[in-house]
């Protein structure tokens, strides 16, 4: 085994996933595009460093009454903070202070691999990564439950299966569609995320509903 095998099986998926987007951040400048609308990448970099510093505004991420007050505080770290900082405050990981700092392999494989694809997706010419297996893991096994939850406003019945026809989930009401895709681009497309490796198959209208619908947490 090479050193940089063991150092891989020593961190999780969540701390290379870490390290893989503030490395992507670096790379592309705080002024970048992402699949996050409206949002610039300062402004991604921004929301990370909410979630995990400023537990006052972590309940507008997902609670809609109190969104406008994770905006306003979104936007002022945004305003207010260094685009180095922000980086670094982002590779270092939760602070002692934060439920995240225990639960961050089981919590932020999946918020930090599905936002670091919306750095790369929005960047010209970009491919799917080829992912270790451990990697592929970590996006799959939420994948059932997160569906459920995540696609529950879109107005078909939904199949995800993977290329050689595993069964991942089925959902929904209505018109069948079937979405045949890797795991990381069925996570991606439960997320919310159009810029996706995917085969759909079904009514090319239903279809197009489905994709325009909102999805995610």
């Amino acid at each position: 085994m090479t050193s940089s095998e063991s150092s891989r099986k020593r961190t999780s998926v969540a701390q290379r996933e870490r390290a893989a987007i503030v490395a992507t951040l670096r790379a592309v400048g705080p002024d970048a595009p992402t699949l996050c609308e409206g949002w610039t990448t300062k402004d991604l970099a921004a929301h990370l460093v909410l979630r995990e510093r400023r537990l006052d505004a972590t309940a507008g991420i997902s609670f809609k009454p109190l969104a406008s007050y994770t905006a306003k505080v979104q936007d002022q770290i945004a305003a207010n903070t260094p685009w180095e900082t922000l980086l670094d405050q982002i590779a270092s990981g939760p602070p002692i202070y934060s439920p995240f700092k225990l639960l961050d392999p089981l919590v932020n494989a999946t918020e930090m691999f599905v936002h670091h694809e919306d750095v790369r997706r929005a960047q010209p010419d970009w491919e799917p990564r080829e992912l270790d297996a451990a990697t592929l893991s970590a996006v799959s096994r939420p994948l059932p439950v997160l569906g459920r939850i995540g696609l529950t406003k879109v107005p078909a019945r939904l199949a995800l299966q993977t290329p050689d026809g595993h069964s991942v989930l089925t959902t929904g009401k209505g018109p069948e569609v079937v979405i045949t895709a890797d795991p990381a681009e069925l996570l991606l497309f439960t997320f919310g995320r159009n810029a996706v490796h995917a085969d759909f198959s079904g009514d090319p209208d239903v279809i197009s509903a489905v994709k325009g619908a909102q999805r995610g947490l």
